[in-house]
């Protein structure tokens, strides 16, 4: 497989800026991969294809406000800092990424906030845009994590070109966010309202859940042809007792086992023993699932429609065939299928 293999023409008007107005009722793209069938649905649906005793496994990364704005000292220049990982909390060592890059050296300075109550001095260069800043700030380490939080905004994808609204912070965040840490949303999730999650529990449906804090790696765009060379950054991920055990059991039980994303899947394979259980995990992973690949713990998966030649869309064809994926595809463009963070979902079954 190239990376050639992985284009297709998206219409600009496909790319869905807003949500839809009840999270459950985008559309649902169904395929069956054993049928070879594509069937047209809406989200709050997806409990008619999950029985007693399947296990939906859901990412419960939180969104944490990664974007803020500041001014360079002397010139006033206004600059943006993305935070994408805290290195040392005794220290308040980040890697960031800094827009415009050109005007910011080692040694600069930069204030954020009307009163300049927080202050950060760039200690080194680690990539084209990114940089290693010290914050500065007098004060506990759970006032500093207040102060980024009071002075970040929420990090809305860039093809979104609308400004921030104030609802994009409860839109941009899965009902079941707990352990902060993403700079993005894993989107796939966003489509569940608290109603579906209710019904699936109700109707006996097991829910097991795992972190991977999404970082901006998920979305670099793969520049090599050859698959095999293209480099994934890494993100945190953890996986506890308690999930292995639900998994493992509806495993041993030939169960649905639904991976909730792409970033779900990530972690499921990250994870995998010599005899295909699923194993506890803290730590970093930069898995790179591309065709071909044989999937170890998920059955089924839920995903929105993806990026053209993005990782995201290699995983997809790895999981449903490369030839049914792209048909798909095909038919959400020509169905007018909302693409991306806000978009529609697929179930893969």
């Amino acid at each position: 497989m190239k990376l050639s293999n992985f284009n297709f023409e998206l219409p600009p008007e496909l790319l869905a800026e807003y949500p839809a107005e009840n999270r459950d009722e985008a559309r649902l793209m169904v395929l069956n991969r054993k049928e070879q069938t594509i069937e047209h649905k809406q989200f709050k649906d997806l409990i008619s294809y999950f029985e007693p005793e399947d296990v939906m496994v859901l990412n419960n990364t939180k969104v944490f406000p990664a974007r803020l704005y500041g001014n360079k000292e002397k010139t006033g220049a206004r600059i943006e800092v993305f935070l994408l990982r805290e290195l040392n909390p005794e220290t308040k060592l980040w890697d960031v990424l800094v827009d415009p890059a050109r005007k910011i050296r080692i040694g600069n300075k930069l204030y954020f906030g009307e009163d300049e109550s927080l202050v950060a001095e760039v200690i080194d260069n680690t990539t084209s845009r990114g940089r290693t800043l010290r914050f500065l700030y007098d004060g506990s380490y759970e006032d500093f994590r207040r102060k980024l939080k009071e002075l970040g905004e929420t990090p809305l994808p860039k093809y979104i070109k609308r400004d921030v609204q104030p609802e994009d912070q409860e839109r941009y965040q899965t009902i079941y966010a707990k352990e902060e840490g993403a700079v993005a949303a894993p989107t796939a999730g966003l489509h569940f309202s608290k109603h579906l999650l209710k019904r699936l529990e109700i109707k006996g449906v097991n829910f097991a859940e795992v972190t991977l804090h999404v970082g901006l790696g998920t979305f670099s765009p793969v520049e090599v042809e050859d698959l095999s060379k293209h480099k994934m950054d890494s993100e945190e991920a953890f996986v506890k007792g308690d999930a292995v055990t639900t998994i493992n059991k509806a495993k041993t039980e030939k169960r649905k086992i639904c991976a909730v994303g792409t970033t779900v899947m990530r972690v499921l394979e990250s994870s995998v023993s010599s005899n295909q259980t699923l194993n506890e995990f803290g730590g970093w992973t930069n898995k790179f699932i591309f065709p071909p690949y044989d999937f170890s713990i998920a059955n089924c998966m839920v995903t929105n429609f993806h990026t053209p030649k993005s990782t995201l869309m290699m995983m997809i064809s790895a999981f449903a065939g490369h030839d049914f994926m792209m048909r798909a595809y095909e038919e959400a463009v020509k169905e007018k299928y909302r693409f991306y963070t806000y978009g529609d979902a697929m179930l893969i079954i």
